[in-house]
């Protein structure tokens, strides 16, 4: 039995969250997921779990996924990072990239 994969993700929203999770199990995947919505939580939950990929929302109330990568980067962990936006333009996306997002998916 292969072990599911292990996803975090960064969103404030608990609906959209669940749908990406529905997406994933669409397409043969079996997460096991933790959604956070703060730094705090992203912070402590990267310190508590190893983590597979970050999923992470790009415009939320109290951070956006520019800061989330920095987070990620800041912990040391090495995994892929991926914006899932429906409001971000194709010049804020490649400066995600630049930054070190492996890549973006439109909502």
């Amino acid at each position: 039995m292969t072990e599911p994969l292990r996803v975090l993700i960064v969103e404030d929203s608990e609906d959209d969250a669940l749908l990406i999770v529905r997406e994933l199990r669409k397409g043969g995947l079996d997460p096991a997921f933790e959604r956070v919505e703060s730094p705090k939580a992203m912070e402590e939950r990267l310190r508590g779990q190893k983590w597979d990929i970050v999923l992470a929302d790009y415009s939320m109330p109290l951070f956006n996924g520019l800061d989330a990568l920095r987070i990620l980067q800041e912990s040391g962990h090495d995994v892929p990072f991926i914006i899932i936006s429906g409001s971000i333009g194709e010049e804020t996306a490649v400066t995600a990239m630049k930054a070190g997002a492996h890549d973006y998916v439109m909502k």
